[in-house]
């Protein structure tokens, strides 16, 4: 069975509720949805531990004064991908790291304070990791588009 098939459409709501909003209350939401605040929490609690959400302040780190923010195309020997995808989850200036199809086996995200410190993570760190072959890094410029209310997909 596959998660998408252990939630419910009660659950789908708190989610497409939540991604509106995240700072609703379990009270706000039980009275919206006609159950218990008792059953909101029980099915948050849930939902998050099983990895389906994780609810968090979602910040611009270009306006938190970050000077280097953006996207790592990392390509690997790909019989040591997973060595390089757990090394990856190590490094605190990669927040986001997803496996991917195309060009590239790895796209990650990172931010750093200033271009000695990007220049630092690449050499001294990703460079390192025993199977990086390449890393093609973008920088992010402006964020023009960030909406993170997409809903639940099989919304039956």
């Amino acid at each position: 069975m596959s998660k998408k098939d252990r939630i419910d459409n009660t659950d789908r709501q708190i989610i497409e509720l939540l991604q509106k909003d995240g700072r609703l209350s379990n009270t706000f939401i039980g009275k919206k949805l006609g159950i218990s605040e008792a059953t909101v929490r029980n099915r948050l609690n849930r939902l998050i531990n099983e990895d389906y959400i994780q609810i968090v302040a979602v910040s611009n780190p270009l306006k938190l004064g970050y000077e280097a923010v953006g996207i790592l195309k990392i390509s690997t020997d790909i019989k040591k991908i997973d060595l390089v995808i757990e090394a990856l989850q190590d490094i605190k200036p990669v927040w986001f790291v997803v496996q991917t199809t195309g060009e590239s086996d790895i796209h990650a995200e990172f931010v750093a304070p200033s271009i000695e410190a990007l220049n630092s993570l690449i050499f001294e760190q990703i460079y390192k990791i025993d199977g990086v072959l390449s890393a093609e890094t973008s920088l992010i410029l402006n964020y023009l588009k960030r909406e993170y209310d997409w809903g639940v997909a099989n919304d039956s």
